[in-house]
């Protein structure tokens, strides 16, 4: 098989770059920006046939090169959830996924692609993947939106039936220390632990609610690659689908399972919420996963506590953390 993977050097790309090549694929085109010095570690004991930005994708296309492709996998796109530049966040988030996805559909490729779970706002109206719930969700971020601008457009054009997304919960693993701010909370608190012996978590800004006590559909990357995996090995099981392990935790354990897998004593410091990020916060997500199970997948999710002793001791502790 012969794929395009754009953002190839990024968390995901790269981690499912490193499957690809596990299942005998190493014929692929890698595409993303210019990496930093992080993210091209992340490439370093890779196959594939080149590396390419993604200006030169979309001239390789209009010149109508790489035919020989099987197909897309998209997963290059701005991930900053914080970013408030729409114009930047709509040309690569929805602009670009489109012009790869056309070009796909038209030459009748595969076309795999990164949809996000911050389509689903603040979790008031569920996070159920059925597409005919779409419209109703809010997003609480342009980040978010530009996501569910692109999964809007597949389903109003009625191409879900030919496509494959990915709506990734809170993803965490081995390749993503290039990330800054938006590395998962477990490598930030491995880090925090190192360095302070301390790990700092947001107090409770909501009544009712305990220090510690929001809540997310945490999934490690291994588990991720799997179904991913999977829908590349079955290619006639086509749609978007929530990407999470249908089970939400606190923060707190998993801040909990850092100090244990690193055999010490939890100690946590509370600080207050910013308030700037009060009103941009998902407070809890926890994926529906029903239609993931009706596509065939059965594999169980592994646990916070086993993916987490796994990441810190085969990787984080290591010199070369790196899948």
């Amino acid at each position: 098989m012969k794929l395009i993977l754009t953002g190839g050097a990024g968390f995901i790309g790269s981690s499912y770059l490193w499957k690809l090549n596990s299942l005998g694929i190493e014929d692929v085109l890698v595409v993303d920006t210019q990496p930093n010095t992080n993210a091209y570690a992340n490439l370093r004991k890779k196959i594939f046939r080149d590396y390419i930005p993604h200006e030169g994708l979309l001239e390789a296309l209009k010149k109508g090169k790489l035919k020989e492709m099987d197909g897309i996998i998209h997963m290059g796109a701005c991930s900053d959830t914080t970013e408030k530049d729409w114009f930047y966040l709509e040309k690569n988030n929805v602009h670009f996924s489109r012009t790869l996805a056309r070009w796909c559909l038209e030459n009748n490729k595969l076309f795999h692609y990164a949809s996000s779970a911050s389509i689903y706002g603040d979790g008031n109206k569920g996070y159920d993947d059925d597409e005919t719930l779409h419209e109703q969700y809010k997003p609480l971020n342009l980040y978010g939106r530009s996501k569910w601008m692109f999964d809007n457009w597949i389903i109003s054009e009625h191409l879900q039936d030919r496509v494959v997304g990915f709506r990734y919960f809170n993803v965490f693993g081995p390749n993503e220390y290039h990330k800054g701010e938006m590395r998962s909370m477990v490598v930030k608190a491995f880090d925090q632990i190192y360095d302070t012996g301390h790990v700092k978590l947001f107090k409770n800004s909501r009544n009712g609610h305990t220090d510690g006590s929001e809540e997310r559909d945490f999934i490690y990357i291994k588990d991720v690659l799997e179904v991913m995996a999977y829908f590349l090995q079955n290619p006639k099981k086509n749609g978007i689908y929530n990407l999470g392990t249908g089970q939400s935790r606190t923060f707190k354990d998993l801040v909990t399972a850092v100090f244990t897998a690193l055999k010490k004593n939890p100690s946590i410091d509370y600080v207050p919420m910013p308030e700037a990020l009060r009103g941009h916060y998902q407070y809890y997500t926890q994926a529906v996963i029903l239609k993931l199970r009706s596509a065939g997948y059965t594999k169980e999710f592994t646990s916070i506590e086993e993916s987490i002793a796994d990441y810190v001791n085969n990787f984080l502790v290591k010199a070369d953390p790196y899948l």
